[in-house]
């Protein structure tokens, strides 16, 4: 009896056309032409996007004030964090770009590069969680609204990430990028 109704869950989630016996979909794809298979850039990560994720930045609306980081241990830090695949080693150290790129792969620091470009949708950079999260923008956030608009300068900078990948033909090493935003 078991291997009979066994065998009914298999053939009703085989008729679902994939996905789930829900109706969900089996995968979302995030391919197409967003970025024409190009990568986003570790140097302007690492100068100014990784900052913002360590900066204390006030939750807009709390009472009273309150200011965390998104790498805060109930955020999104590595080991301790509760916010979902995003993660954050807040000790990255800064490498040095002319480092080989084996030991720069190999470093926090480009895990969390790896992170963050995990949370861009490249044919759609405004429904990025990086940017929809900290606005609340159709998304709840367990952290709060942290970016009042679109005109915020962190928000600034991670648009000009997401939308200025690196040339065709190079990998997110390379340095020889145009200026973006502002940055320490």
């Amino acid at each position: 009896m078991r291997a009979g109704l066994g065998a009914a869950l298999i053939a009703l989630v085989a008729g679902c056309g994939g996905g789930t016996p829900l109706g969900n979909p089996p995968d979302i794809q995030n391919g197409g032409g967003g970025t024409g298979g190009r990568s986003l850039s570790f140097a302007y990560y690492q100068r100014c996007i990784n900052p913002i994720f360590l900066a204390s930045l006030p939750i807009l609306g709390s009472n009273p004030p309150v200011t965390n980081t998104c790498a805060g241990a109930g955020c999104h830090d590595d080991a301790n964090g509760a916010g979902g695949a995003f993660r954050v080693r807040p000790a990255a150290a800064v490498v040095n770009l002319a480092s080989t790129a084996d030991v720069i792969r190999a470093s926090d620091m480009y895990k969390n590069y790896y992170s963050a470009q995990g949370e861009v949708t490249f044919n759609s950079v405004l429904l990025s969680r990086l940017i929809t999260k900290p606005l609340v923008r159709g998304v709840l956030h367990g952290g709060g609204q942290i970016f009042a608009n679109d005109l915020d300068p962190n928000v600034q900078k991670l648009l000009y990430w997401m939308t200025n990948p690196i040339p065709v033909g190079q990998d997110e090493l390379t340095t020889d990028l145009p200026a973006g935003p502002a940055c320490p």
